[in-house]
C-alpha cells in the first residue's frame, strides 16, 4: 500500500477551523510534526480538500501582507517634506562652513578630514598597528622612568601600615618626599606653575589652613567664619574688576571649574529663556582648553575662531559671521595662556550686547596682574565689567593673588546670571540639597588661606608685585626683540602687555631650544600652532631673569652653530628633532590624525597613578 508524507505548521499558515476535524481524523493536528499514513481513497479526497484550503489560506495571507505594506508605506508628500528639510539642513551647514573658511578653506578642511581618516585606517592596519603600539609603549616606559622613583633606596607603601606611624616617622618621610629631585621652582626656573608670594606668606597660609583644617562650607551654620571669608573674597575680587552693584560671584577649585560653570550657566540660561537644545559656543583658538572640556562635558558645539598674525587676537569678522540662533556664549581671553595676548574685548562686547548673547572673559591667568596694570603705571586695555557686554569673568586667586592652589573665582554681572549654575534637589530622601557649583563638600581651609593671602597683601602688595613682574616681562621681551644674538633667530608672538612672553623661530627648531633650556634646568612651556615657547613670569622668575636670558642666549648660539655645521656637511638646514619636547610636538604637528598623541597622553595620565 502507498504512503504519503506531510508536514504541517497550522499556526503559521492560518488554516480555518473547519479543517480541524480532517486533521484530527488523520492524526495531523500537531505543530511541526511529520507523519506517514497509508493512502486510501477517502483519505486522498480529504487531503485534496485540505490542500485547497491551505492554498486559499496562503492567498488570503499574501493579500493581507500586501495591504499592511501599503498602509505602512509613507505618504509621498511627507517623504518629500522630510527630504526637503534634510537638504535645507545640509545647505545651511555648508553655507556656514563656506562663510567661515571660504571655498579654498573648506576644500582644505575636506582634504584634512580625508587625510585624518586614511591615516587612522593605516594606523589600524595589523603590521603598522603593532609597530606603533611598540613605539608608544617605549615612550611610555621613558615617561615612567622619569616620573616614578627607581632604585634600591625607594620604598613603596601600597597598603596601610599594620600599626600607625609616630609623628616623627611621618615628618621624616614627608621631608624625604619634599627633597626628591625636582625642577628648581624656588629659584625661578619654572614658567608659571608656582605663583609664590614669599616664605612669610606661605607660613601665614599654613597657619590659616591649620585653623580651619576640618571646615566645610557645605555647612555654613557649623563653620560661620568660612562662610564670611568666602563671601568677602568674592566681594574683594568683584571690586577689582569694577563690578556693578547687583553683581555676584562665587569661589571654585580652580580656573577649569570656573570656566566649566560659566559655560554650564550660559547653557542653562539659553535653555530656560530661549529653549535652545543644540547650544553653540564661539571661542578663539587660543582660549584655554577648559572651554573644550566644558563643551565635551555639557554637549555644546564649538566654533573655534582663528587668531591670525600679526596681533594674534581673535578675528572679529569671523565671530560676527558665526553668531546664530543657537549661540549661547562668546568667549574672550585677557590674556590667553599660549601667547599672553588680550583679545579685543570691546569689539566682542559690541557683538554680544547687540545680539543679547553672554560674553565671558577669561582672566584666570591675568588675575591680579591685569587688574592692577593701569594703577601700576603700565599700558592696559578695557576688559572687565566696565565693558557693557561682559557678563561673566573667571579670575584665579591662586595665581597672581598668591593664594594656595585650589582657589579661583567666577564673577557675574547680576545675581540672576549666577543662579543659572546652581543645582537644587528638593525631593531627595536625604533632605533638600543645594550647591552653587560642581563640588558638594569643599575645603574651608583653602578659603581661609586665600582670605589670609588677600588681606596680607592688600592693594600695596599687589601693586608692588605687578610692577616687579611686568618689568621683568618687558625686559625679556625687549631682549628677544633687540639683542643681536636673540633677535637674529627668535621673534616674539604678538605684542603682550601682561606677564607672558611667547617666542618662535623661523631659522631654528624651537623645540630643540626648549629641550636645550630643559637641560640647563629650565621648565618652559612648549606651544604648537605655531611652534613656540612661552614663559609666564612670576616673582621667583623675575628674580632669575638675568640667568634666564644668559642661558637662552647660550642655547640659541649653540643651536645656530649646529645648524651651520649641518649646512657645511651638506645636510638639510634643520636637523631631525632629538629631544623629548621636539619628539612630541614635532611629530604631533606633522600628524593629521592625533591618535598617537592621545595614546601618549593617556599613558602619561596612567603613569601619574602608578605607586
Amino acid at each position: 500500500m502507498a504512503y504519503f508524507r506531510i508536514t504541517l505548521i497550522r499556526s503559521a499558515i492560518g488554516l480555518p477551523k473547519r479543517t480541524n476535524a480532517v486533521l484530527d481524523a488523520l492524526g495531523l493536528r500537531k505543530r511541526m510534526r511529520t507523519v506517514y499514513h497509508p493512502v486510501t481513497p477517502d483519505i486522498a479526497g480529504q487531503i485534496l480538500k485540505v490542500k485547497e484550503l491551505v492554498a486559499v489560506s496562503e492567498v488570503d495571507r499574501a493579500l493581507s501582507i500586501q495591504e499592511q505594506r501599503e498602509r505602512r508605506r509613507p505618504d509621498p508628500g511627507l517623504r518629500n517634506v522630510v527630504f526637503a528639510l534634510f537638504i535645507l539642513r545640509c545647505s545651511r551647514a555648508t553655507w556656514r562652513q563656506l562663510s567661515l573658511r571660504g571655498v579654498i578653506g573648506t576644500l582644505q578642511d575636506v582634504v584634512l578630514a580625508v587625510r585624518r581618516t586614511l591615516y587612522g585606517v593605516v594606523l589600524r592596519a595589523p603590521g603598522v598597528r603593532s609597530q606603533v603600539q611598540n613605539q608608544i609603549a617605549a615612550s611610555i616606559t621613558k615617561i615612567e622612568a622619569k616620573l616614578i622613583p627607581q632604585g634600591p633606596g625607594v620604598t613603596r607603601y601600597l597598603t596601610l601600615p599594620k600599626e600607625g606611624w609616630s609623628e616623627s616617622q611621618v615628618r621624616a618621610e614627608l621631608d624625604k618626599l619634599a627633597e626628591m629631585d625636582h625642577t628648581k621652582w624656588e629659584e625661578g626656573y619654572v614658567s608659571g606653575a608656582v605663583y609664590h608670594g614669599g616664605k612669610e606668606l606661605t607660613t601665614l597660609q599654613t597657619e590659616a589652613y591649620g585653623k580651619f583644617a576640618v571646615a566645610n562650607p557645605l555647612h555654613p551654620d557649623v563653620f560661620p567664619g568660612v562662610r564670611k571669608m568666602e563671601a568677602e573674597v568674592v566681594a574683594m575680587v568683584l571690586a577689582l574688576f569694577h563690578a556693578p552693584p547687583d553683581a555676584a560671584g562665587l569661589t571654585t577649585s580652580g580656573g577649569t571649574e570656573s570656566i566649566l560653570m560659566a559655560c554650564y550657566g550660559a547653557r542653562q540660561k539659553a535653555y530656560t529663556e530661549r529653549g535652545i537644545t543644540k547650544p553653540e559656543m564661539i571661542l578663539p583658538e587660543t582660549a584655554h582648553t577648559a572651554f573644550h572640556k566644558a563643551c565635551a562635558y555639557f554637549n555644546i558645539h564649538m566654533h573655534i575662531i582663528p587668531c591670525p598674525a600679526p596681533d594674534y587676537k581673535v578675528s572679529i569678522p569671523i565671530v560676527k559671521q558665526l553668531i546664530n540662533s543657537n549661540t549661547i556664549l562668546i568667549v574672550g581671553s585677557a590674556p590667553n595662556f599660549p601667547h599672553g595676548i588680550i583679545d579685543d574685548i570691546p569689539s566682542l562686547s559690541q557683538l554680544a550686547f547687540h545680539k543679547n548673547i553672554p560674553l565671558h572673559v577669561d582672566c584666570c591667568l591675568g588675575s591680579f596682574i591685569i587688574a592692577f596694570l593701569e594703577r601700576a603705571g603700565f599700558e592696559s586695555t578695557a576688559f572687565d565689567f566696565q565693558v557693557p557686554g561682559v557678563t561673566s569673568i573667571s579670575c584665579d586667586t591662586h595665581k597672581y593673588g598668591f593664594a594656595p592652589k585650589g582657589n579661583s573665582t567666577l564673577l557675574y554681572r547680576t545675581k540672576d546670571l549666577r543662579a543659572y549654575q546652581y543645582f537644587f534637589s528638593p525631593n531627595w530622601t536625604g533632605g533638600v540639597y543645594a550647591s552653587p557649583s560642581m563640588a558638594g563638600s569643599r575645603p574651608g581651609a583653602l578659603i581661609a588661606a586665600c582670605w589670609a593671602s588677600l588681606m596680607s597683601q592688600g592693594e600695596s602688595g599687589y601693586l608692588e608685585s605687578c610692577r616687579t613682574i611686568i618689568k621683568a616681562t618687558k625686559r625679556i621681551e625687549s631682549a628677544i626683540r633687540e639683542s643681536p644674538t636673540l633677535s637674529a633667530d627668535l621673534s616674539v608672538i604678538g605684542r603682550p602687555i601682561v606677564s607672558v612672553v611667547a617666542f618662535t623661530s623661523l631659522t631654528l627648531d624651537i623645540y630643540d631650544i626648549a629641550d636645550a633650556m630643559g637641560a640647563k634646568g629650565w621648565h618652559l612651556n612648549a606651544l604648537q600652532n605655531p611652534p613656540a615657547i612661552h614663559i609666564a613670569v612670576t616673582i621667583p622668575t623675575a628674580a632669575a631673569t638675568d640667568r634666564l636670558l644668559a642661558d637662552l642666549t647660550d642655547v640659541v648660539a649653540t643651536e645656530r652653530e649646529k645648524e651651520r655645521m649641518r649646512v657645511a656637511e651638506g645636510r638639510s638646514k634643520k636637523g631631525a628633532a632629538k629631544g623629548d619636547t621636539a619628539a612630541l610636538y614635532g611629530v604631533a604637528g606633522s600628524l593629521p590624525n592625533k591618535t598617537v598623541v592621545v595614546e601618549l597622553a593617556k599613558g602619561f595620565l596612567d603613569t601619574l597613578y602608578k605607586a
